[in-house]
């Protein structure tokens, strides 16, 4: 992985917030047209809707004669204090439809597409009060898909994921320690055709973490950073890490220069080491980066922009599949009880995806660069990734965090 912190830290935010404005923006970056649960945006203005009031003792009465296919129903809080609200079955608790963070005088539309059926508003103040309205039948039957709603989750229920998360990372950091320091070695010793070899081992050890790289603040710039928007790019002396050594390495830079890099570069892994125990992993990082790890190597690796000399960005693809499988692996009970379907889909695409880029090496073992793909297996490869990305984009959503709903 190769995003800088703070992208992955703006994404987060866009995610997290969810103001009217960006709404548009986070459906995007979920994938929520065939998502799980629908998402409010802001009011169109439409005079045919339904208006519901959000108030202090109502929440959304009021829907008269409901049926099934396509609804837009506008919600108006004229309650003191911001709210959730959500449209859920009364019965089982799933959500249908939610519209977050909708704040006192504001008007919200609620969008979603529902089968025949009982259903309930929802209301979640601020102020800890929560409110149901009465259920509401929904008859007759659709002709558009329904939207199958989901089991809310705590915010608790991410935490034993976390926990193996971070277990995980912990298990792997000595592995990255000792294959970065082979790598040292051989940069200090004068052996560069080694080097290019071990270099290519500790940097997928690296790439392995992908969920991790919030948790690693200013080491992953530090250990990873690209050389993008730095201000004399591949020249600045600023720019260290896995890359900058891969730039000197493939550039035939010696190895007087490449010596204080890999010193550095094990300084800052022995660093990250022994900071990671007091750093806080955010719960929200692992549905997200289930998504996003894949989400960025399409940008970065499978387009070539992440290659420094060395023509291995299909090597750090396939790493960057067996981490988003060690993120999967923590959170893929919460998965599987809220869409069955789901992990499975997600599990035969992966594979599909790995057995290309293990097809797409040459006939010694080595790895291609993207470019050098003949057409057919580079047309394979994008159009695979882009439904294993396609299934993972409805991890992020499915497992938000819904805990009064």
């Amino acid at each position: 992985m190769n995003v800088r912190s703070e992208d992955l830290r703006a994404r987060r935010r866009l995610l997290s917030l969810r103001p009217a404005a960006a709404v548009a923006a986070a459906a995007a970056v979920l994938g929520l047209a065939g998502g799980a649960v629908a998402m409010g945006a802001a009011s169109s203005g439409s005079t045919s809707a339904p208006v519901l009031a959000i108030g202090e003792r109502s929440c959304g009465n009021g829907w008269s004669h409901p049926v099934a296919g396509h609804q837009v129903v506008q919600l108006t809080d004229t309650a003191r204090d911001p709210a959730q609200v959500y449209l859920i079955d009364p019965r089982g608790g799933a959500v249908f439809a939610e519209v977050q963070d909708l704040t006192p005088g504001t008007t919200r539309a609620l969008d979603t597409t529902l089968a025949a059926g009982d259903y309930a508003f929802r209301c979640v103040f601020t102020d800890g009060a929560v409110l149901t309205s009465t259920t509401y039948t929904v008859t007759g039957t659709s002709a558009q898909t329904p939207v199958p709603g989901v089991q809310p989750m705590p915010d608790l229920a991410l935490g034993a994921p976390v926990a193996a998360y971070r277990a995980y990372v912990q298990r792997s950091l000595p592995v990255l320690l000792a294959d970065t320091e082979r790598l040292n070695t051989d940069v200090q010793t004068g052996r560069l055709t080694a080097a290019k070899a071990d270099w290519l081992t500790a940097h997928l050890d690296y790439e392995r973490l992908g969920a991790a790289y919030n948790t690693f603040g200013d080491f992953d710039d530090a250990i990873n950073g690209m050389a993008n928007g730095l201000p004399l790019g591949t020249a600045d002396p600023s720019w260290t890490g896995f890359f900058r050594i891969e730039y000197g390495l493939w550039h035939g830079q010696p190895d007087s220069e490449l010596r204080p890099l890999t010193a550095g570069l094990l300084t800052e892994v022995q660093g990250l080491i022994g900071d990671f125990p007091s750093e806080d992993t955010d719960p929200g990082d692992l549905p997200l980066r289930s998504h996003e790890i894949l989400e960025n190597a399409l940008q970065f690796q499978l387009t070539g922009i992440a290659d420094y000399g060395s023509g291995t960005t299909l090597a750090t693809l396939y790493a960057n599949t067996q981490g988003t499988q060690a993120v999967l692996s923590t959170i893929s009970s919460l998965i599987s009880s809220r869409d069955p379907q789901l992990l499975a889909a997600i599990d035969q695409w992966m594979a599909t995806v790995q057995a290309d880029l293990t097809a797409d090496r040459a006939p010694d073992g080595s790895w291609l660069p993207p470019a050098q793909l003949p057409t057919v297996q580079r047309q394979k490869l994008d159009g695979d990734l882009g439904e294993l990305l396609e299934q993972l984009s409805s991890v992020p959503d499915l497992l938000t965090g819904r805990t009064s709903a």
